[in-house]
């Protein structure tokens, strides 16, 4: 994208704010600069796909920001504080520490950058302390027992993140109701210690911080708007009043059967488990397929339908750059210089530059950008045009034409987090490699399949070559007849109905009954040749 494309655009992105329940034009506090908190995860376990998808989704947001130019610093912390280790009897500090690298492995499978700051809870305690003092002494907070809680009927405000009534409110929503407590709703700033668990001086005896001590964006899944970041927005104002955020931006849940998925209730599939079976990037395409604040439900059929489309679009670039090779030294050098890129070339860039930049400024919008028409109809361009291509030998604006518009696909692929890091021809045996784990066959095994189907095909035994094909559709292998050879591709598995079965079984038993008949004229032959049969006698009965 051109620089000052982008430069245009900076001012005309619009962000949905939770606080005021509208789509927003986005400024920053500070000019020019960005400051961006996500709330991570609890770690404690592997991380699901929940988890997958908003670090997915505030990776693309931060994407965003820098290619419009702006300075962003990205914060994502860690609670590494957590009672779990007592059930799994491991140190608390060091299954979080565990479970941290853990993450933060997912997240790189996953094409996330790294954000700017990934504190962790532990490593700011005196900051921690020093905020909670200070909301006591602006009357905001009280101590009982070793514990202090936030008084949320100091908070005027209180309510305004989440549109609830202070009087509405369940208490004991992530928190325990508490007989202590001046009003049911207020909740832990700090929690006396317990048995087992790890603890730190303070002056209202050991203890640890409660859930929700966290430093223009704040950000999170949806079901933290209450209490977690009503919470963190009370306490925040009653410490400091110059405490502000500009954008409460919330990503929507991964259901499972339209339930949200949680380890609660036992209906997640871990990150690592998902990308066992399915290739990191058509993962991170399945969470981007939807608008980040609507709900993603997970299925099966919408990952294999991803990780087909990701293969379409890396093979067509992997194409293009095949054919564009003996070019690209004279490619580089004319890059320094304009180059005109003929009218229809021109016209394919100009519209997928549009689509990308309308969705993406209007409010993050990434649902179908990869799969939408100009997307699109900038791959069929490429692909359109390679045949022709092939046939040069010197550098002609076809060339320009089809480097450009692959350009342009990469940059909203980069955006989006969606390019490999690794060649196309690298992602493209991944994919294959993925798709056999699926299917459950060895490489081996669809090359013996693909020399049997040859073999039925020479011999005329079509309803055997068709049995292969189909059984081998149905398991996400799609084989390819390219003039004498056969290749094959990942695709969605091919149901086969009992239409398709029958089918191929008439096939097989019309194949069946032409050889039953040519090897019938053959013994009849075979028999006249050699005498068995007395053609000069009569066959009728004699008087």
């Amino acid at each position: 994208m051109e620089e000052a494309e982008s430069k245009k655009k900076k001012a005309e992105f619009r962000l949905y704010n939770a606080m005021s329940k509208t789509v927003e034009v986005f400024e920053p506090i500070v000019p020019g600069k960005v400051g961006m908190y996500v709330c991570g995860v609890t770690a404690y376990d592997l991380s699901h796909i929940g988890h997958a998808r908003a670090a997915v989704v505030f990776d693309v947001l931060f994407r965003y920001l820098l290619h419009l130019d702006y300075e962003v610093t990205y914060v994502r912390n860690f609670t590494d504080i957590d009672d779990k280790a007592n059930d799994l009897g491991e140190d608390p500090l060091s299954l979080s520490n565990r479970f941290c690298e853990e993450y933060v492995a997912d997240m790189k499978n996953l094409g996330c950058l790294p954000p700017t700051h990934q504190p962790r809870v532990t490593e700011h305690m005196e900051n921690i302390k020093n905020m909670i003092t200070q909301i006591m002494e602006n009357g905001c907070a009280y101590a009982v027992d070793g514990d202090v809680n936030f008084a949320v009927d100091k908070s005027p405000n209180y309510g305004q993140l989440s549109g609830r009534k202070l009087e509405d409110n369940r208490a004991g929503e992530r928190i325990a109701v508490d007989l202590r407590k001046q009003n049911p709703a207020d909740f832990a700033l700090w929690k006396a210690a317990k048995e087992g668990e790890p603890s730190w001086d303070s002056p209202w005896g050991p203890g640890r911080p409660g859930w929700h001590i966290e430093f223009d964006i704040h950000g999170g899944g949806s079901d933290l708007i209450f209490p977690h970041h009503e919470n963190e927005l009370a306490q925040s104002s009653a410490a400091s009043s110059d405490s502000k955020v500009n954008f409460w931006v919330h990503n929507g849940h991964v259901t499972n059967n339209q339930l949200k998925m949680s380890k609660s209730l036992g209906n997640f599939f871990t990150i690592r488990q998902v990308i066992e079976k399915y290739h990191p990037l058509p993962v991170r395409m399945f969470l981007l397929s939807n608008h980040y604040r609507t709900p993603l439900n997970y299925t099966v059929a919408q990952i294999e339908q991803a990780s087909e489309t990701a293969w379409f679009i890396y093979q067509t670039l992997q194409d293009c750059e095949v054919c564009l090779s003996p070019f690209q030294e004279r490619l580089a050098k004319s890059g320094k210089k304009p180059v005109q890129i003929p009218g229809e070339a021109q016209a394919c860039l100009t519209k997928l530059q549009e689509e990308f930049n309308d969705k993406l400024s209007d409010d993050l919008n990434t649902s179908q950008l990869v799969t939408g028409r100009k997307f699109n109809e900038a791959l069929k361009y490429i692909t359109l045009n390679l045949k022709p291509l092939k046939k040069q030998k010197q550098m002609s604006p076809l060339v320009h034409s089809i480097a450009a518009v692959g350009r342009e696909v990469e940059s909203v692929l980069r955006i989006l987090g969606l390019l490999p890091t690794c060649s196309y021809d690298e992602v493209l045996q991944q994919l294959r490699e993925r798709a056999l784990v699926r299917a459950g066959l060895k490489a081996e095994d669809v090359v013996r399949l693909i020399e049997e189907r040859t073999t039925a095909r020479k011999n005329e035994k079509f309803g055997i070559s068709d049995k292969i094909r189909a059984d081998l559709a149905a398991k996400g292998i799609a084989l390819m007849d390219e003039g004498k050879e056969t290749v094959w591709k990942p695709c969605v598995p091919v149901v086969q109905g009992k239409w398709v079965g029958f089918v191929g079984w008439v096939r097989a038993s019309v194949d069946s009954w032409v050889a039953f008949k040519w090897i019938y004229r053959f013994i009849g032959w075979f028999r006249r040749v050699t005498g068995l049969v007395d053609h000069s006698t009569s066959m009728k009965k004699q008087p």
